[in-house]
């Protein structure tokens, strides 16, 4: 039985003194380079609560960055695990197999969008993921060249630092980068110059266009695409633009690869973001919500293409672990047994209910979009000239942290804040977070 209650409890200042005192070992011990962003060391978390050392209950909103979707401590998970671990915990599946990496697989080819055959091979997390998927793309075609787009993140390895748009934390001082990578503009209606109206003709446009005059259509293995960009700011590319992208990529033999790391199992209100437009890629990466927690990644994609790598092409020593199968088991079984895909569609509403009358009160925001339980808020000091107001949106983090709220920010100018609850959380403790922002947001602006 757990002992803690699905309610926001503070006992002390955030973060509180335990959490300062390991703070200290932190920055005795581990790289300057691994940032924090609250500083509240939790020592036990279930459903949409983190409890930390101090004994302060915080409500979560970022779910680990979309991990957790099924909630911490999900009994299913907890179970699942908890045989395996006691059957054995690795073998390589290199080595020698096991059954539960070939259910993992099983379950990616019917959940995934499309009934064409198709095959998975499994990875750690979802930079891995994305580099693997770009190396099937590149040996199925005979071709080199990868476009990406604008405000896109893709992972922290040199390949995937390469297809990552943003400077600053995450490419500064690392280069040189892995060649033949090309960038596209993004769909972004929020920030599109002519308008929203406009975006979606003029984006595909800027996209044909790019490929054709700086890449060429022949050199071209793959486009890699997240559906809802993440850490770029939840940017909703407008209805269409994305089919048309893949009806494109389809006429001239270039690989579609949906990056469906942080938008894949549910958090969208679909299993996968993509299918909102019925699209069908070729190639898709899945990881963070997919284990319950536990560390695993996949390349999903057709049969012909996924088989067109020799063998010993693809893997790992920890790809596919036995305990992060089992996880990944219980977590879709949770997400089909209590249709988490229809909770993310309520979370929406909640949020976005919230948000707008936030809006309409504070006039700072410019721009609330997201599908499911993967809701943003862009902030401005200027809703006609749409001037991004990063200072404000960390103002309004960090007063949500100091109140127990574990909220996140992102976008490409860092005035985006994004909301990844787990899908079990409760409207009324989601309704409580709410009013915690509102409270956040009136600090902020005195």
């Amino acid at each position: 039985m757990s002992d803690i209650t699905q309610q926001r409890t503070l006992s002390t200042q955030i973060p509180g003194p335990r959490s300062a005192e390991l703070q200290q070992r932190k920055l005795a011990t581990v790289s300057d380079g691994v940032g924090t962003g609250l500083p509240v060391y939790v020592e036990r978390a279930e459903g949409g609560i983190l409890r930390d050392v101090d004994g302060n209950q915080l409500i979560d909103l970022a779910s680990g960055i979309a991990v957790t979707t099924v909630g911490n401590r999900n009994p299913r998970v907890m179970e699942a695990v908890r045989r395996q671990v006691e059957d054995f915990t690795h073998t390589c599946f290199m080595v020698t197999p096991y059954e539960e990496y070939l259910q993992v697989c099983e379950a990616l080819a019917e959940l995934t969008p499309g009934d064409h055959a198709k095959k998975s091979a499994l990875f750690n997390s979802g930079a891995e993921a994305v580099e693997n998927a770009v190396k099937i793309a590149r040996h199925a075609t005979g071709r080199t060249a990868v476009v990406a787009f604008e405000h896109g993140y893709h992972g922290r390895t040199n390949l995937t630092m390469a297809l990552t748009a943003k400077n600053m934390p995450y490419k500064d001082g690392f280069g040189p980068f892995a060649p033949e990578v090309y960038r596209a503009p993004m769909a972004y209606p929020y920030r599109w110059p002519t308008g929203p109206k406009q975006c979606a003709d003029e984006a595909f446009e800027a996209f044909t266009s790019t490929v054709h005059a700086q890449v060429g259509e022949h050199n071209t293995a793959a486009v890699i695409i997240e559906p809802i960009q993440g850490e770029g700011g939840f940017i909703v590319p407008p209805e269409g633009w994305l089919r048309r992208v893949s009806e494109w990529c389809t006429e001239h033999g270039i690989l579609l690869i949906a990056d469906e790391v942080q938008s894949g199992f549910c958090r969208t209100g679909d299993w996968f973001a993509c299918e909102h437009e019925g699209v069908v890629p070729d190639l898709m990466t899945t990881a963070k919500g997919i284990a319950g927690g536990m560390p695993l990644a996949a390349v999903t994609g057709r049969a012909e293409l996924m088989d067109a790598v020799h063998g010993g092409g693809l893997g790992g020593t920890y790809g596919g672990n036995p305990v992060a199968c089992a996880a990944a088991l219980a977590s879709i079984e949770s997400m089909r047994e209590d249709d988490l895909c229809a909770r993310a569609k309520e979370i929406e509403a909640i949020l976005t209910a919230r948000l707008q009358t936030l809006a309409d009160k504070t006039g700072v925001i410019g721009d609330i979009r997201g599908r499911g339980a993967m809701v943003a808020a862009e902030l401005v000091s200027d809703l006609d000239l749409k001037t991004p107001a990063a200072e404000l949106t960390a103002a309004v983090n960090k007063a949500c942290h100091a109140r127990g709220v574990v909220t996140l920010t992102c976008g490409t100018y860092g005035n985006v804040f994004r909301f990844l609850p787990p899908l079990t959380i409760s409207d009324e403790l989601l309704g409580e977070a709410m009013d915690v922002l509102d409270e956040a947001f009136a600090e902020a602006l005195g």
